[in-house]
């Protein structure tokens, strides 16, 4: 079954980065039209559906699959088409004529047992980063980030900036998903100095609901470091929690 298509007006918050690929004239360096908006935020435009149809449940204990293909620019409309079946969803983003990013969700039938969080070391962030390596992003390197305290303006400047219209969010004091994902970044660029880089792909498992107020942070693994077509590529494997309790 096909669910109404949901359409935003995509926005690169990342303008003034230091991820300089979000920038316009470093983008176009790099053979793209313009700064990129970051792949967190196209996901965060997926998740508008899932929560559409399952609400709390699927922000509680829901499962995501993003992989980002093709940019999505800055004032560009961004279309997320869904496809369900039973407790699955597919999900597509078109925008600009290309195939930008597909996705799955899905809201299992009851929860699965949680992580041990005692398994993930927390890790501070370093005083001075070190360059991105294979030294300093070497597999089993523990990475973490500066924690987040999300007051209600913060939480309510990001669905502004997502032009997210789902009333979920304020009216029960949620975290938005895309603000969960947000942080496994933080953990790579709160740890070490890198160049222009893209985010490709996430699976997400969700533990509880996020909930406005707490203080976020992540403690992230190293779980790959790789070559793939000249470009260096590495993995996370992170449990997002707020204080200690587990999230994502």
């Amino acid at each position: 079954m096909s669910l109404p298509a949901y359409q935003v007006s995509a926005y690169n918050t990342a303008k003034a980065s230091e991820n300089r690929i979000h920038d316009d004239a470093t983008a176009k360096r790099f053979g793209f039209r313009g700064g990129l908006v970051g792949g967190v935020h196209v996901y965060a435009y997926m998740t508008h559906q899932p929560v559409a149809r399952w609400g709390r449940a699927w922000l509680e204990r829901g499962t995501a699959e993003c992989r980002f293909a093709s940019p999505v620019y800055d004032g560009a409309q961004a279309v997320v088409s869904a496809e369900t079946g039973g407790e699955r969803m597919t999900l597509a983003v078109r925008s600009g004529g290309a195939d930008c990013a597909s996705g799955i969700a899905e809201l299992p039938a009851v929860a699965g047992p949680l992580p041990e969080v005692a398994g993930y070391r927390a890790a501070s962030r370093p005083a001075a980063r070190p360059p991105a390596s294979a030294d300093s992003l070497a597999e089993g390197v523990w990475l973490g980030m500066a924690p987040l305290h999300v007051t209600g303006e913060v939480a309510r400047a990001y669905l502004a900036d997502l032009g997210e219209t789902d009333p979920l969010y304020a009216e029960q004091g949620l975290l938005h998903p895309g603000m969960i994902l947000r942080t496994c970044n933080w953990a790579l660029t709160h740890s070490v100095a890198l160049g222009p880089w893209i985010h490709v792909g996430s699976r997400i498992r969700h533990l509880a609901a996020g909930l406005v107020g707490e203080t976020l942070s992540v403690r992230a693994r190293v779980a790959a470091n790789y070559q793939r077509k000249g470009h260096g590529c590495v993995e996370l494997d992170a449990l997002v929690v707020a204080g200690s309790r587990p999230l994502a």
